[in-house]
């Protein structure tokens, strides 16, 4: 990093995190007592603080890595700077854990832009700077960095083993994978994204040797037609069946292959793998979250993903392989009508976002969700050919691990979307800087939007004097 790029870092950081303070002091007024599921978390990690670390309430999901980080951060702070009483795991206390966790995941996002990223000359640091205040401002993150939630604590952690996987360093990637999943179980898929970037890594380096001893230049390891494609998982079958191969994948990987084998344990042991309330965290095969996803990203991207260049792309492709295209949109619409679930969450919590998503758009009538089809298939193109820059190998790792962290999740929760999006978004080619101030300027009004309803526009309940307020 060069003086002037440090030096500007180091400013956006800074004021980044007094922006935030500032937000942080104005939501602990309007909002003192623990909210949604706040109402959970803090009496579990208050019992901690008091050293009654057997008690557990049944209604949380996840491992308590939240709970047992904060009283490793919060009782020795308290110690040195003399705090006794009330003021020690109170719920201000407990989310500025949150505020820390938030400029660790800034400065992860920078180092990870800058490692992806290096070979990129026309890159500039500033550019970098720029994605990375972008990215920790991503709205459906930031707004979690201001309540007592897993979500900073389970990107960090996610994104610092990815950081240490790219690396090499991949004892410490796997400790820090546990870590967060310790705050989410569902960030194993994470833990095994980083060892299929290991693995990617080797296949890419063994088909380039492929293709350099056939020497045929037409097959591409990045894309092409669909006889180029066969022949790459042939290829991928062949290699991955070569006792050689698997033990050489196995030495390179075996600390995630240990800690994959410890989640299996413990789902074994635990019956399942969520802890707590599973009547109401049911998995299902729903399809259809693939296609959410991909709207989501959307939206969120749309300087990258809704261009006219990339609308025009997609509808020559559209017109050079309409067979292809139509199979996919029969496929899409029989997934739509047999594995739509409707999560009884998603139709009476009025205080998220996805029930006005879900009631303006999907229930306006049955055949909407069949009618966004040709979007999804727009989206689906549009995503797929952001990520052409990677080898045919990592996108069909990230592809994978995608599926394992979407599908099986039957509510609506665009909190599920957050990993899947960041990883997406630091391996996409950097935008012009225009590009770039567009996308920032439209997280700083999602997110003003946001806190001003959350804020601002509070509701009550009939038959309850709670105030509630809209979040995501």
């Amino acid at each position: 990093m060069e003086r002037a790029e440090a030096y500007g870092f180091s400013g956006a950081m800074s004021g980044a995190f007094l922006l935030s303070c500032l937000l942080f002091a104005a939501v602990s007024r309007r909002q003192r007592g623990p909210y949604m599921d706040e109402v959970f978390h803090v009496p579990q990690a208050q019992a901690y603080c008091h050293g009654r670390f057997l008690q557990w309430d049944p209604m949380i999901t996840t491992l308590p890595g939240l709970y047992l980080l904060s009283v490793g951060v919060v009782k020795p702070a308290a110690w040195l700077l003399g705090w006794t009483g009330s003021v020690v795991c109170s719920v201000g206390m407990l989310r500025f854990i949150n505020l820390l966790f938030s400029a660790g995941n800034f400065y992860l996002l920078y180092l990870l832009l800058f490692k992806i990223h290096q070979k990129n000359k026309a890159v500039s640091g500033f550019q970098r700077i720029l994605s990375a205040l972008t990215l920790a401002a991503f709205p459906t993150l930031y707004f979690f960095t201001f309540l007592y939630y897993t979500d900073p604590g389970s990107v960090f952690f996610t994104l610092f083993s990815y950081l240490m996987c790219l690396y090499g360093n991949h004892k410490t990637s796997a400790l820090l994978g546990f870590c967060g999943f310790m705050f989410r179980q569902t960030n194993i898929v994470w833990t095994v994204f980083c060892a299929g970037n290991v693995v990617a890594e080797k296949l890419n380096e063994a088909w380039k040797i492929e293709l350099q001893k056939k020497k045929d230049e037409k097959i591409s390891s990045r894309k092409g037609s669909f006889s180029d494609l066969t022949r790459i998982l042939q290829f991928l079958v062949e290699y991955l069946l070569s006792p050689k191969n698997l033990v050489t994948l196995t030495v390179l990987t075996w600390p995630y292959i240990i800690l994959v084998s410890l989640f299996f344990v413990f789902v074994f042991i635990n019956g399942g793998i969520v802890v707590g309330d599973r009547s109401s965290h049911e998995a299902c095969l729903h399809f259809p979250q693939l296609f959410y996803f991909l709207s989501f990203t959307v939206f969120f991207s749309f300087p990258h993903l809704l261009t006219p260049t990339k609308i025009r792309k997609f509808l020559l492709s559209l017109r050079k392989h309409p067979v292809q295209y139509g199979l996919v949109t029969v496929i899409s619409l029989f997934l739509i009508w047999k594995f739509t679930y409707v999560h009884k969450y998603l139709l009476a919590d009025n205080r998220h976002y996805t029930f006005y998503v879900w009631r303006k758009v999907f229930q306006r009538h049955e055949l909407v969700k069949y009618l966004l089809v040709p979007f999804y298939l727009f989206a689906g193109w549009s995503f797929a050919d952001t990520l052409k820059s990677k080898s045919i190998f990592w996108i069909l790792m990230y592809f994978v691990c995608l599926l394992a962290v979407t599908v099986p999740q039957k509510l609506l929760e665009f909190r599920y979307f957050i990993l899947p999006f960041l990883i997406y978004r630091l391996n996409i080619p950097f935008l012009s800087l225009y590009r770039q101030l567009l996308e920032l300027a439209f997280y700083i009004l999602v997110n003003a939007v946001t806190f001003y309803l959350f804020l601002n526009r509070t509701f009550q309940w009939e038959n309850n004097d709670e105030v509630q307020r809209f979040m995501w």
